[in-house]
């Protein structure tokens, strides 16, 4: 899930030439202020267990009603195998991708599973061992060569996984598995089978890129990638162009319309994703840090990419803002340390960039999802997730025109709706503070993770519903839906079951932002094969039917919906 790509050796040596939040274990009780019930965690072993693929459609068992306008793929990624022979993975982002379809129509819903064939997923499988180093997991010298050749295979650059098990995503109309190397797969979305491998590094000079781009209505896509260079590294905005100019082309085109510096060269921030308005790109630069040089003495050293994460609670966060047009960043707006993974929705209006997000106060989080923590129970388990911020819904205000004219020391938002703030404390830097974009009813889920949008017409557009799953439990166990008038929220709750991020798909001629439907694999842990496929009327936020498949599906990360033509 995490990755830095292939990073240049002699770069490399002339590049290094040149208190921690909430770790103290809270109480059920005090962390969550309504919830009451103080027993132990149930155990969600079988979310993470290795499953074998279903490549042939099954049928599915319908219960309630399926509406019979959706027509199309609904289409999920994610780890789906944990062990390769005796070798086992150690965290939950370096399982195998495996990618699922569930074809919907007329009423009717057929499942089907395919592992990715990568390099890493076929490398693994020959010889029947972990061969390709992941985020979490480093891959031992192959027992076959002789101790001088182990040896020396120790001071080997790692090599990037193409192991995409985070999202589908498109570009030019072609759909893509991604993770966050500079390798996606570029799939049929029909067969799930991969059609070419794709490196980002054949186009431009990143070393990777994320698995959350965002798109514009005329198709243009943005992304963001790192490249690493004698002089350090920079954070890079990719642009990639809407259409195709010859058939098969893939990403032809792309362009890096602006490069940033790390502050620190040998110690970039680490992101998973970006916010983007109509007119601006927006990267937000944590305070979670990534060591480069103990990522690439890793295979020396015996520790993975995942060790090589720190957060480091004495940095504040910044929001870069890069116009679209020009690529020029002047304004440095700065918040407290926080940490997010995903962006909800930013939009311009009367003059601010309007920025919503899901953050806490911590930066540790990956940590706690090492395979044998997802694998406790009782206490144990109890442990880990009470070592961990919660992650709420919050918004920020940043004011577009800041010039010698605008007034130090005081807040500019003049919005009455609104508190949060933005102070101007230097020339061309403003203090942000957030407002919170929830009652405190959430805090007895959890908090809100897995944020969706109805995308196609309100993405960078001022919008009032949002949809994520309340976190309990180290994973989602219940879907929301928040209204941002009055900040109300509706609730899908069923003790045992286990949704999946929530993809909104607008009914046909819909002419309300929430006329439509949400669609969300559900796992069920104590109950074997009996995963099903919900569809919940996004309006009232009722059940309209499930799709019960006969296999067992493991927990995923991303999903899109693919109509049919």
């Amino acid at each position: 899930m995490v990755c830095l790509g292939t990073i240049n050796p002699r770069v490399l040596k002339e590049f290094f030439n040149q208190k921690r939040l909430c770790k103290k274990p809270l109480s059920r009780q005090s962390n969550i202020s309504h919830f009451t019930d103080v027993s132990s965690l149930p155990c969600i072993e079988k979310l993470v267990s290795s499953v074998e693929d279903t490549p042939e459609p099954i049928s599915t068992r319908i219960s309630g009603t399926i509406p019979e306008w959706i027509n199309g793929s609904f289409l999920r990624n994610g780890p789906g195998k944990f062990e390769i022979g005796d070798h086992k993975f150690n965290h939950w982002f370096d399982g195998m991708a495996l990618l699922h379809q569930f074809q919907i129509s007329n009423g009717q819903v057929t499942y089907k599973s395919r592992f990715l064939s990568s390099d890493s997923y076929q490398s693994n499988k020959e010889y029947n061992r972990i061969t390709v180093s992941e985020f979490g997991t480093v891959t031992m010298p192959d027992p076959c060569k002789n101790v001088f050749q182990r040896f020396l295979s120790r001071f080997e650059l790692p090599k990037p996984t193409d192991n995409a098990n985070v999202s589908f995503v498109t570009y030019k109309g072609d759909y893509y598995v991604s993770t966050e190397t500079n390798v996606m797969h570029m799939v049929d979305p029909e067969t799930l089978e991969s059609i070419k491998k794709v490196d980002w590094s054949k186009f431009i000079a990143v070393n990777g890129a994320t698995a959350h781009p965002h798109t514009d209505p005329d198709g243009t896509a943005y992304n963001m990638g790192n490249s690493y260079t004698s002089k350090g590294a920079f954070y890079n905005i990719i642009r990639v162009p809407p259409t195709k100019e010859t058939e098969g082309e893939t990403l032809e085109g792309a362009t890096v319309l602006c490069s940033i510096p790390s502050v620190d060269k040998t110690k970039p921030s680490y992101y998973h994703s970006f916010a983007m308005s109509e007119n601006y790109v927006v990267f937000i630069e944590q305070p979670i840090k990534m060591n480069l040089l103990k990522i690439v003495t890793g295979k020396l050293t015996g520790k993975s990419i995942r060790d090589a994460f720190s957060w480091d609670p004495n940095l504040n966060t910044v929001f870069h803002l890069i116009h679209k047009q020009t690529g020029k960043v002047n304004i440095k707006y700065v918040a407290k340390p926080l940490s997010t993974f995903h962006q909800i929705n930013a939009y311009e209006e009367d003059g601010f960039l309007i920025m919503d997000m899901c953050a806490s106060d911590d930066g540790q989080a990956i940590e706690a999802y090492n395979i044998q923590n997802l694998r406790k129970s009782g206490e144990a388990l109890d442990d880990v997730y009470n070592t961990l911020c919660r992650v709420f819904p919050r918004r920020f205000v940043l004011p577009l025109s800041v010039d010698s004219d605008t007034p130090y020391g005081q807040n500019l938002i003049d919005r009455p709706s609104s508190t949060a703030t933005s102070v101007r404390t230097g020339k061309n830097k403003v203090f942000c503070s957030h407002e919170d974009l929830h009652g405190e009813d959430l805090h007895q889920y959890g908090g809100l993770e897995f944020p969706q949008i109805n995308y196609g017409k309100y993405n960078t557009r001022p919008y009032r519903y949002f949809y994520g799953c309340g976190f309990r439990h180290l994973v989602g166990d219940t879907l929301i839906k928040m209204d941002l008038q009055g900040k109300h929220m509706k609730v899908w709750d069923h003790p045992g079951l286990y949704p999946s991020e929530p993809i909104f798909i607008p009914s046909p001629n819909a002419t309300e932002e929430d006329d439509g439907v949400i669609l969300s694999v559900v796992i069920t842990p104590n109950k074997d094969k009996s995963t099903f496929l919900l569809v919940l009327d996004a309006k009232t936020f009722e059940e309209l039917g499930r799709a019960e498949v006969p296999v067992n599906i493991p927990y995923g990360f991303h999903g899109a919906f693919s109509s049919a033509a």
